[in-house]
C-alpha cells in the first residue's frame, strides 16, 4: 500500500471540490444506463398491439435480444478500450454513443431499423457500467469498495424507477417514441460536463508509464500514492490480450470462472424480470398501469437493497453478502408465483427487488475488491460480458415461456432456480490479495 500524500488546507479544499465530480458524474452515467434496463419492457406491450407494430412472441424476443447482444460485445471489449484510451475517454464515449442511438430509436420507422439502433446503443451501454464502477473505485478510499460500488449502482435503479414512472404517464397518453427522446437527450447534455470535469484515473496513467501525472492525480484527489510498477508479470506490459488471458491462469482462474457463472445468473434475473415483468403480470390479468407499477416497485426495492447491501459487504465481505442476497432473491422469486392481494403482491415485489438486483451488484463489488488496478477494468469487463450473455438468455427464456403461455407462474419458478445457482456460483469464489 502506498503512503498518504499530505496537502495544504487550500489544496485539500480544491481537491475535495474536484473529487466531488467523479462519483456524481459516474452515478448520472449509470442512471442513464439504467433507463435502458426498463424502457424496452415498458414499451413492449404497446409495440405488440395492432395499432403499432403488432409484434408477436418471436419478434418481441428479437427486439429485446438485439440490444443485449450489443451490450455483451461492448462489455467484453471495454477492458481493451479503457486500457488503450483511458477510463475517462471510454466512459464519455460510451455515454455519447448510447445516448445518440437511444434518441434515434424514437424515429425508427419499423422493428428492423429499431433493432439496428438498439444494437448500436447496446455497444455503448455495455461499456458504460464496468468503466464507471472501475473509475469510482479508483477514486475511493481502501476498505469502502462495497459501498462505492453499490452506491454508484443505485443510479442504475434510480434510472429504472424514473423510466418506469415516466412510462406510466407517457406511453399511453403521448406514445412510446417519447420514451426514447426522454432517454437520449440527457446523456448528450451530460457529455460536455464530463469533458470539463471528469479526470483520468491514476491507475490508468501509471499503466501508461505517466507516473508523474499519476502522482499528481493522487495528490489532487487525496488518494494513496500509486505503487511502484512490478518488474515481472506486470499485466500492463503484456497488453490487453495478456491481461484477459491472465484472468484464466493461476490464482485468478477459479474466480474468473465462478464470477462468470454468477454474473450470468445475476443478469439473467435482472433483465428477465425488467423486460418481461409487465407482460407476465398482464398475462396474469392485471391492468397495464398496474403491471408497470410493479416494474417501478421492483426497482424501488433495488435501490433500498443496494443501500443495505453495500454496508453489509464492507462488514462481512462481498462474497458472503452475495450468497445471502442470491438466496434471498430465489426465495422471494418463488413466492411471486403465489396469487396474493394487490397490496401483498406489491410488498413481495419490493422485497424481490431488494435482493435480486443487489445480488448482481455485489458480484461487481467482489470483482473490484479482488483484482489489482491493472486488471480491474478487464476483470469487470469480463464479469459484465459474461453477465450480458445471461441478460440475453433471460429475456429469450422468459419470452419462450410467454409464447407457450407458461410465463405465469413458471417464469418465477425458473427465476428462483437461477437465484440458487447464483448463490452456488459466488460461494465458489475466493478473496485474493491485491
Amino acid at each position: 500500500m502506498g503512503r498518504q500524500i499530505g496537502t495544504s488546507a487550500s489544496t485539500r479544499g480544491t481537491a475535495a471540490r474536484a473529487a466531488g465530480w467523479v462519483a456524481p458524474l459516474c452515478w448520472i452515467a449509470v442512471l442513464l444506463d439504467g433507463f435502458d434496463l426498463v424502457v424496452v419492457g415498458a414499451v413492449l406491450p404497446t409495440l405488440q398491439t395492432p395499432e403499432e407494430w403488432g409484434l408477436g412472441g418471436t419478434a418481441s424476443t428479437l427486439v429485446v435480444t438485439v440490444g443485449l447482444v450489443g451490450m455483451m460485445i461492448g462489455a467484453l471489449l471495454v477492458g481493451s478500450i479503457t486500457d488503450a484510451i483511458g477510463r475517462r475517454r471510454a466512459l464519455i464515449g460510451a455515454v455519447a454513443s448510447f445516448s445518440l442511438f437511444t434518441l434515434l430509436c424514437a424515429v425508427a420507422p419499423g422493428p428492423g431499423v429499431f433493432g439496428v439502433f438498439r444494437f448500436l446503443a447496446g455497444l455503448g451501454l455495455g461499456g458504460c457500467l464496468p468503466t464507471a464502477i472501475a473509475m469510482v473505485n479508483e477514486f475511493t478510499r481502501a476498505g469502502r469498495s462495497g459501498r462505492a460500488t453499490t452506491t454508484v449502482m443505485t443510479g442504475y435503479h434510480v434510472g429504472a424507477v424514473v423510466t418506469a414512472a415516466l412510462a406510466i404517464v407517457v406511453v399511453e397518453p403521448v406514445g412510446w417514441r417519447w420514451m426514447f427522446v426522454v432517454g437520449g437527450l440527457p446523456g448528450l447534455l451530460l457529455v460536455p460536463v464530463m469533458l470539463r470535469h471528469l479526470p483520468e484515473s491514476a491507475a490508468f496513467l501509471l499503466s501508461q508509464g505517466r507516473r508523474e501525472e499519476a502522482e499528481d492525480v493522487a495528490r489532487r484527489y487525496r488518494l494513496e500514492a500509486p505503487p511502484a510498477p512490478r518488474p515481472r508479470q506486470d499485466p500492463v506490459a503484456g497488453g490487453a490480450s495478456f491481461r484477459l488471458s491472465l484472468l484464466f491462469t493461476g490464482e485468478h482462474l477459479r474466480n474468473t470462472l465462478a464470477i462468470g457463472v454468477t454474473s450470468f445468473m445475476g443478469l439473467l434475473l435482472v433483465y428477465g424480470l425488467n423486460t418481461w415483468l409487465p407482460t407476465i403480470m398482464r398475462e396474469a390479468d392485471y391492468e397495464l398501469g398496474t403491471a408497470l407499477a410493479f416494474l417501478l416497485v421492483l426497482n424501488v426495492g433495488a435501490i433500498a437493497g443496494l443501500l443495505v447491501a453495500g454496508a453489509v459487504a464492507d462488514r462481512v465481505g462481498a462474497r458472503r453478502a452475495g450468497i445471502a442476497w442470491f438466496a434471498g432473491g430465489a426465495l422471494f422469486l418463488a413466492l411471486l408465483s403465489v396469487r396474493l392481494p394487490t397490496v401483498g403482491l406489491y410488498a413481495l415485489v419490493l422485497l424481490t427487488g431488494c435482493f435480486v438486483f443487489s445480488a448482481q451488484v455485489l458480484v461487481y463489488a467482489f470483482v473490484s475488491a479482488n483484482n489489482p488496478p491493472q486488471l480491474r477494468a478487464t476483470a469487470l469487463g469480463w464479469s459484465a460480458g459474461a453477465g450480458r450473455v445471461g441478460a440475453i438468455v433471460g429475456p429469450v427464456l422468459t419470452g419462450a415461456l410467454y409464447a407457450a403461455g407458461l410465463a405465469f407462474p413458471w417464469g418465477f419458478y425458473v427465476f428462483a432456480g437461477v437465484g440458487v445457482l447464483g448463490a452456488l456460483g459466488i460461494s465458489l469464489a475466493r478473496a485474493v490479495r491485491t
